[in-house]
């Protein structure tokens, strides 16, 4: 099943984001070669600065899910004012239906 992570960043943490970057990718790298990964990528602010995260997986069910955004360095860097996890189905221009 399909989750969505939607990840709101603590306001004035930018460079916690930054400092936690390199960990972060190296994490969403490994999630992709797992075939865990389905997309990933910031919000942005109207500076065009980030400001938060949408992250897509694959995952057994909502605890499994839950276990793997706890394991996020973003998240262990106390990054995120909210995490919301939400399960999702992906109807329009989904790869795997093509």
């Amino acid at each position: 099943m399909l989750f969505a992570l939607i990840c709101k960043d603590k306001p004035n943490h930018l460079q916690v984001r930054l400092d936690a970057r390199p960990d972060h990718v190296a994490f969403l790298n490994e999630l992709n070669a797992k075939g865990a990964l389905k997309f990933a990528g910031p919000f942005l602010d109207a500076d065009g600065k980030p400001d938060g995260s949408l992250v897509v997986i694959e995952a057994a069910d909502a605890a499994a899910a839950q276990a793997i955004a706890s394991t996020d360095p973003y998240a262990k860097a106390s990054l995120f004012e909210s995490v919301d996890i939400r399960p999702w189905n992906w109807v329009f221009n989904n790869p795997a239906s093509a």
